[in-house]
């Protein structure tokens, strides 16, 4: 049987999906793996103990390995220690971005965008990636990522820019001061992931007018800033990412507004349904491109 071996990585989790006729067979998730974060001892250690027992079963005709962090000679490394640990030759790696294009787009031409913890955005002409505004990180960019809502949701709760009950309402669900919050955005590791976990209240509350009006905000600073770069309006944008999934309907709302159209929409690349057999990243593929 032609197994394949499909992957989206990430530096906190790694998705692993076993693929046999253009469909998943298996799932099984890892701790991250992010080759600029780990040396080789270390990644070969997570395959070993976390994934290698879960798919003893199979054997794989090819691997293919999308990630954050995958670029030039880091996709070496994580070639090597597939094909050293797994003992399959025929292995795809390439970036996160690119992984999110094949898995929206396909074979077409399209503006695709991660909307997650972080953001970014890339124009893929339906087999590899021609421009890419760069994303800047949470600091000076990652328009509409989780991590910048939440940076926004924080400076406004902090500086009563929200109503009084959002506020009461938001301490209540979150109960933490002022010290504690730039204790861990200024003094720990990840703040980017710490901002991003107040995301959730957005959407809880998201009815709310000065709520959507921020969500409205920054998802319009997102097209105009990174979409609205690449000048192919005509384009269906595709999203993928944990923000794009859980705020949809402001996200499509948004794109209307700044004269754009929203293609596919999925939480994870690796996401399926029938009408995906054989397409996207469940497609067949003999190089990177």
């Amino acid at each position: 049987m032609n197994y394949r071996l499909l992957a989206d990585s990430g530096s906190t989790k790694t998705d692993w999906v076993v693929s046999l006729d253009g469909g998943p067979v298996k799932r099984i998730s890892t701790q991250g793996i992010n080759p600029y974060m780990l040396d080789e001892l270390s990644i070969e250690k997570i395959i070993r103990e976390e994934l290698k027992f879960h798919i003893s079963d199979f054997d794989f005709d090819e691997i293919e390995f999308y990630g954050a962090g995958c670029r030039e000679t880091q996709c070496e490394k994580i070639s090597k220690v597939l094909q050293n640990v797994l003992n399959v030759s025929q292995i795809i790696v390439g970036t996160d971005m690119l992984g999110a294009a094949r898995a929206l787009a396909d074979e077409d031409e399209g503006i695709v965008c991660i909307l997650g913890t972080g953001s970014n955005s890339c124009f893929y002409d339906g087999h590899s990636i021609v421009k890419n505004v760069s994303p800047l990180g949470y600091v000076l960019g990652d328009e509409g990522s989780g991590a910048v809502l939440g940076r926004r949701l924080l400076g406004d709760v902090l500086k009563n820019q929200m109503s009084e009950p959002l506020v009461s309402a938001f301490f209540e669900e979150y109960p933490v001061t002022v010290d504690d919050i730039i204790q861990r955005v200024y003094r720990e590791p990840f703040p980017n992931r710490y901002l991003a976990s107040f995301c959730p209240f957005l959407s809880k509350h998201k009815s709310e007018p000065e709520v959507k009006a921020l969500l409205l905000d920054e998802f319009r600073r997102f097209f105009v800033r990174n979409v609205a770069n690449y000048h192919r309006n005509e384009l269906p944008v595709h999203f993928v990412g944990s923000i794009a999934f859980y705020f949809e309907d402001v996200l499509r709302e948004t794109a209307v507004s700044c004269g754009f159209s929203v293609g596919n929409i999925k939480k994870c690349p690796l996401d399926w349904n029938e009408e995906d057999r054989g397409k996207g990243l469940y497609r067949q593929r003999t190089s990177i491109l």
